[in-house]
């Protein structure tokens, strides 16, 4: 994969506890080149060494989210070997993202393709621009997804909403995509069309989910993770151990002293 260069994955870390993830290959509509997807996975191994963090945004650069793989890396590595190996890679990158200790949304302004359409699907949640587009466009190119995106689009979406999502790859609009619910918001359009305003959109909104000391937040996506992804017995025992980790902590201990419960 490093031997096909472009772009950039840049990584935030902002005092807020909220970092900012940037696909940044505009020249490419932020299309994920093969040195890209080497760094998505080293930005992902150092989030999880984050431990001040509470959330994640991700975006693309210059208004448009990601349009997926260069084609120029895809062609030179089209055997079915070195395809198995990108997808194995690049599955392994997402699912550890999506396990992240931090509450993570998809920015997506302008078009999310292919494999950036995956990508939105490896966040918790997805804010959609007026004017943006999530399209699985794989059937066009002879495929299927495989960085995990039909996995996790059916446990979001449903399967017969993911059938029809794949196969007529359908252009969701901020307005099917909530009511399917694929987005979970949609950006004010008076804030949008400029990157900054809908990045502080997008951490507004954030904000509603993240506020609080960051070992609860973290705890808190913790436990849905092990409910969504374990059988019942194992994530019982996993939410009693990270509910162990809290309790008697000290935003326990001063929630008790101000009786905040009641108000």
């Amino acid at each position: 994969l490093q031997a096909f260069p472009g772009g950039s994955i840049d990584l935030v870390k902002q005092e807020s506890g909220i970092a900012v993830l940037t696909v940044n290959n505009p020249a490419r509509m932020n299309a994920f080149s093969g040195s890209m997807m080497v760094e998505l996975e080293e930005r992902v191994s150092q989030l999880e060494e984050w431990t001040e963090g509470k959330g994640l945004i991700i975006q693309g650069a210059a208004g448009t989210f990601c349009s997926g793989s260069d084609l120029n890396a895809v062609r030179a590595i089209s055997n079915p070997q070195d395809g198995m190996k990108m997808c194995t890679f690049m599955q392994n990158a997402l699912t550890r993202l999506l396990r992240l200790p931090l509450l993570s949304v998809a920015l997506v302004e302008g078009n999310a393709l292919g494999g950036g359409a995956e990508l939105t699907t490896a966040c918790d949640f997805r804010l959609m621009a007026p004017g943006s587009v999530i399209q699985f466009v794989h059937k066009h190119m002879g495929l299927v997804p495989g960085w995990g995106g039909a996995a996790r689009l059916v446990r979001i979406v449903g399967g017969q909403n993911a059938l029809k999502m794949l196969g007529g790859a359908l252009k969701i609009d901020p307005e099917m995509g909530l009511q399917i619910g694929l987005a979970d918001g949609v950006l004010e359009g008076s804030l949008a069309g400029s990157g900054a305003n809908a990045l502080l959109e997008a951490e507004q909104w954030l904000g509603c989910y993240t506020t609080g000391p960051a070992p609860v937040i973290r705890a808190i996506k913790s436990v849905v993770v092990s409910g969504r992804e374990l059988p019942l017995e194992v994530a019982l025992r996993t939410e009693r151990d990270v509910f162990g980790t809290v309790w008697g902590g000290p935003a326990n201990l001063q929630a008790l002293a101000t009786k905040a419960k009641h108000k």
